[in-house]
C-alpha cells in the first residue's frame, strides 16, 4: 500500500482549567493514496482533533504522525505551514473566508503568496469547476451559505494537493445545499486525484468513502468497510 498519512501510537492532551485532558489515546492508522477516509463517532469523540493532527494543526503529545514520508512531529511552525500550503488543502465546518476579499482573491490569495504566477487563472478555473464564476467579484457577506463553503471548497483544491482534509464540510447547510457540497467534494477529489480524509456526522457522506473509521472516547473502534 502507498501510505499517505501514517498515525503511530498518536496521543493528544491538552491543558484546561480542570488540569491535563487526554482527547486521543494511542491511534495508530494508515491512509492510502487515493483513499477517501470518513472519521465518524459522537460528539467529543476526537474526530476533530484527529483530523487537525493529520494536517499538522495541532501536535500530538505522543507518537508519531507521517504524511508523504515527512514526520509532522518534528517540524517547526513554519516548516508545517509551507508543508500544508504545498501539498494539503482543509475545508472547515465554518468556511473561513476572508470578509475583505472577493470570491476569486480567496482562492488565489493563497497560492499567490506561495509564488504560482498564475494563481488568479487557477482560482478562476476552481470557481467555474464549483459553478461561481458568476459571482467572482462578490464578498463573502454577499454570498449564501452553500456558496461560501463553495468557495472554501475552491480554495482548498486549487493549488493541486495531495491530500485534502474536511471537518464537517456540510456541518453549517440545510440538506440540499449539503447534498450538493458532498457531491462536488467527492468531484473535486477524483479530478485532483486527492487523498481525502473527513469528519461527518452524516450517515449519508459516510457511506460514500472508502473505509470508515469510528471514534469513541479519544480511541478507534473497531473498523468497517463502508456500505
Amino acid at each position: 500500500m502507498n501510505t499517505v498519512l501514517s498515525l503511530k501510537d498518536a496521543r493528544l492532551a491538552l491543558d484546561g482549567n480542570a488540569g491535563r485532558i487526554k482527547i486521543l489515546h494511542g491511534i495508530s492508522l494508515d491512509v492510502a493514496k487515493g483513499e477517501t477516509l470518513g472519521l465518524v463517532g459522537p460528539s467529543g469523540s476526537g474526530k476533530s482533533s484527529l483530523l487537525m493532527l493529520m494536517g499538522g494543526l495541532e501536535l500530538a503529545t505522543g507518537g508519531e504522525i507521517s504524511a508523504l514520508g515527512k514526520n509532522l512531529s518534528t517540524m517547526t511552525e513554519d516548516q508545517l505551514a509551507r508543508f500544508r500550503r504545498d501539498h494539503m488543502g482543509v475545508v472547515f465546518q465554518s468556511f473561513h473566508l476572508i470578509p475583505t476579499m472577493t470570491a476569486l482573491e480567496n482562492v488565489a490569495t493563497p497560492m499567490e503568496l506561495a509564488g504560482h504566477k498564475d494563481a488568479f487563472e487557477r482560482a478562476m478555473a476552481e470557481l467555474e469547476a464549483v459553478g461561481l464564476a458568476h459571482r467572482a467579484d462578490h464578498f463573502p457577506r454577499q454570498m449564501s451559505g452553500g456558496e461560501q463553503q463553495r468557495v472554501a471548497l475552491a480554495r482548498a483544491v486549487a493549488p493541486r494537493p495531495d491530500i485534502l482534509l474536511a471537518d464537517e464540510p456540510t456541518g453549517n447547510l440545510d440538506q440540499s445545499n449539503g447534498q450538493a457540497i458532498i457531491d462536488l467534494l467527492f468531484q473535486l477529489r477524483d479530478r485532483h486525484e486527492a487523498t481525502l480524509v473527513l469528519v461527518t456526522h452524516s450517515n449519508e457522506l459516510a457511506r460514500r468513502c472508502d473505509r470508515v473509521v469510528r471514534l469513541r472516547d479519544g480511541r478507534v473502534e473497531p473498523q468497517e468497510a463502508a456500505a
